[in-house]
């Protein structure tokens, strides 16, 4: 059963440091959000805002503001930033203290464990509440190292990875799996950062702040309990960065863990330099496919596209032309869905569409 959450997202909903909140306006199986607290875009739908239809969220201008409105005080407050600097600052401290003096529990994101904070500690008494810091790492005895077991399993693994963070790997990923799950295809869901893990996803772990000792370990881990326990038809793995950005070393773990089967790469055609890193220019799409394809030993089935800052027109344009450029289909799955990208699993698959047809055919 959801509960009830209100995510703070302060100037930065909709933005590349609000993707947090952005997934959890977008989709949630564990949290029933009741609000996004933005006063820069107080007022508005939030699934309108993102992607152009209504969901029912509203955006509040503030804590109060939400409280005021909502007819009960929602279980948790949920913190949807996801800045490069990851600490909280004093007057973001205070707005977490404020929500625990309202009787919310505190749900974290960062990689600054709020549960290790004396004055969290302290406030969280007070308040009678709990903090959930959802990127701790387990304890170092319950770490997994990497075994090779993953080799051994017949269940098809996709991995979608991207050419830089903050590029929607996670959104196509979710919606890739909801997209076969409509084909009737029983389809699990790894997790590999926060957002994620908020989402509800029932495997993963925040890869980024595990020790590299164990961050491979970890995701072979979380792939082989779930092909055990739901004997799935097939897995869909979540990327993290991208191989060839120096500020990360995620992709590597996870394309290490995960030994996928096939690949899919997400891009924002109109992104020039790399995000919270202007300096460092983005990498083409074809040098991010061939460096992939060089490091796993895996091959890139198809390109998702990232519509940022592109008219209509300009997506067309880049669909046609990256579809010849690399022989590959090429979508925006948040407008034009997943229909190219399971047509292409299919034909990487066949086992799949087998699958799909005996679930989907009616009963004589």
């Amino acid at each position: 059963m959801n509960v009830d959450a209100l995510v703070y997202s302060e100037n930065e909903f909709g933005q590349i440091d609000g993707k947090v909140a952005n997934g959890l306006a977008r989709h949630s199986e564990k949290y029933n959000i009741l609000g996004i607290i933005d006063s820069t875009k107080s007022g508005l739908d939030a699934g309108e805002y993102l992607d152009g239809i209504k969901n029912g969220i509203p955006v509040f201008e503030s804590m109060d503001d939400a409280l005021q409105n909502l007819a009960s005080v929602p279980g948790y407050f949920i913190y949807g930033i996801a800045p490069l600097a990851s600490f909280l600052d004093k007057s973001q401290r205070e707005i977490l203290f404020a929500a625990m003096a309202r009787g919310m529990d505190i749900v974290n994101g960062l990689p600054e464990f709020l549960t290790e904070d004396g004055e969290f500690i302290q406030k969280a008494l007070e308040g009678g509440v709990r903090i959930h810091d959802i990127r701790k790492p387990p304890l170092r005895k319950d770490l997994h190292g990497f075994t090779g077991n993953i080799l051994n399993i017949d269940t098809p693994v996709v991995t979608v990875l991207g050419t830089d963070c903050a590029v929607g790997k996670r959104t196509t990923a979710v919606n890739l799996v909801e997209a076969l799950k409509q084909e009737g295809l029983n389809t699990v869901f790894i997790a590999t950062g926060q957002t994620g893990l908020l989402q509800g996803a029932k495997y993963g772990v925040a890869v980024d702040v595990l020790s590299s000792g164990f961050s491979t370990g970890e995701v072979e881990h979380a792939i082989l309990e779930a092909d055990r326990d739901q004997q799935p038809d097939i897995i869909v793995v979540e990327g993290q960065g991208a191989l060839s950005h120096p500020a990360f070393i995620s992709t590597a773990a996870i394309l290490r863990g995960s030994v996928p089967d096939a690949i899919i790469v997400q891009h924002p055609p109109k992104r020039i330099n790399h995000c919270d890193y202007p300096e460092i220019p983005m990498p083409t799409l074809a040098s991010e496919i061939e460096l992939i394809e060089m490091f796993s030993k895996s091959k890139v089935v198809a390109i998702t596209l990232n519509h940022e800052d592109m008219s209509d027109d300009e997506v067309a344009a880049a669909v046609i032309e990256y579809e010849c450029l690399h022989e590959l289909p090429v979508t925006d799955v948040l407008t034009s869905g997943c229909g190219k990208l399971i047509m292409k699993l299919y034909e990487v698959f066949p086992a799949l569409l087998e699958k799909a047809l005996v679930v989907c055919r009616p009963q004589e």
